[in-house]
């Protein structure tokens, strides 16, 4: 599996739109085959910082994403909304998607 990381600090003025402003992008490439998930968080720390976890079944898959028009057109919206050049972890990882956590279930 691929697994990206993305930490993006948007402009206060996109900070409370933003899901609206990538919801086009968010969904075209959570319908693209080999797409395992493409997840939004808001940072608890960082005023107007959101983190994006995605995650792709193979290389090709994501390299099918990056060239895509969706990812194009996406990149373009959100370069007129963030503060600041995002930050990013891109690796493999010897999973096929989410597993449970060992470590932690819930008390009974």
């Amino acid at each position: 599996m691929i697994l990206i990381v993305v930490k993006m600090t948007v402009r206060p003025e996109f900070a409370d739109s933003w899901l609206s402003l990538v919801d086009d992008f968010t969904r075209a490439t959570r319908a693209e085959p080999g797409n395992l998930f493409f997840e939004w968080s808001t940072s608890v720390d960082e005023p107007h910082t959101f983190v994006l976890v995605e995650g792709f079944a193979s290389r090709e898959a994501g390299d099918a994403h990056v060239n895509s028009a969706h990812f194009k057109a996406g990149l373009e919206t959100i370069a007129g909304a963030v503060a600041s050049t995002p930050q990013i972890i891109s690796t493999e990882a010897a999973a096929t998607g989410w597993g449970e956590m060992a470590e932690l279930s819930p008390a009974r």
